[in-house]
Parts: structure tokens; C-alpha cells; sequence
């Protein structure tokens, strides 16, 4: 199994940074992907972000192209989100996610709050 714990959510003005981490412990080995995705009030649960733990190489939804940044840290276990020129819109609860090929499915952190306001 899989166990996750985020850090680094709050509160940040428009334009703002703002950096999440997630560190994963347990069966490190069979951890294939790693990734962001956050959910809105009313809205879906939608991806932000991903990379592949081997070879590094990332994916990001469209509208945050350009303004975040996903990277891994291999021996430290963790995935890093930098936010950057956050806007309201980014404002939503954080999930780290990740996808064992050993018991093939994903497991799930337990959410961290970004709020970009004013």
C-alpha cells in the first residue's frame, strides 16, 4: 500500500506563489506516476498536473500551463507543485495523487486547501 500526506496549501493573493508538496511512504517501488489534481466547490474533480516517477516527464492541464510547475524528488520520496502567478480560479482543494502498478490503482492524499483571494 500506498500512504500520502500534503503540505504547503494557505492563502495567497492573486498573482501570488504558493508551493505543495506530497510525500509518499510504503511501497515506493511500484509507484508509476505522481500528480496533482484539485476539486472546486460545485465542480468535478479535475488534473492539474502530472510526471512520470522513471523518467521525469510531465503533463498539465491547459490553464495552468505555463504558471505551475511539477517535479519529483526521487530520494526523498515526494512530488512538488510550484504555483506560480496564481489566480482566483486556482483557489480549490489540492489532492496528490499516485498510480501503483503493483496493486495496480491509484491512491489519493487527503486534500489541501488553496484559496487565492484578495
Amino acid at each position: 500500500q500506498v500512504q500520502l500526506v500534503e503540505s504547503g496549501g494557505g492563502l495567497v493573493q492573486p498573482g501570488g506563489s504558493l508551493r505543495l508538496s506530497c510525500v509518499a511512504s510504503g511501497s515506493i517501488f511500484s509507484i508509476a506516476v505522481m500528480g496533482w489534481y484539485r476539486q472546486a466547490p460545485g465542480k468535478q474533480r479535475e488534473l492539474v498536473a502530472t510526471i512520470i516517477r522513471n523518467d521525469g516527464r510531465t503533463n498539465y492541464a491547459d490553464s495552468v500551463k505555463g504558471r505551475f510547475n511539477i517535479s519529483r524528488d526521487n530520494a526523498k520520496n515526494t512530488v512538488n507543485l510550484q504555483m506560480n502567478s496564481l489566480k482566483p480560479e486556482d483557489t480549490a482543494v489540492y489532492y496528490c495523487n499516485v498510480y501503483s502498478t503493483l496493486y495496480t490503482r491509484a491512491y489519493w492524499g487527503q486534500g489541501i486547501q488553496v484559496t487565492v483571494s484578495s
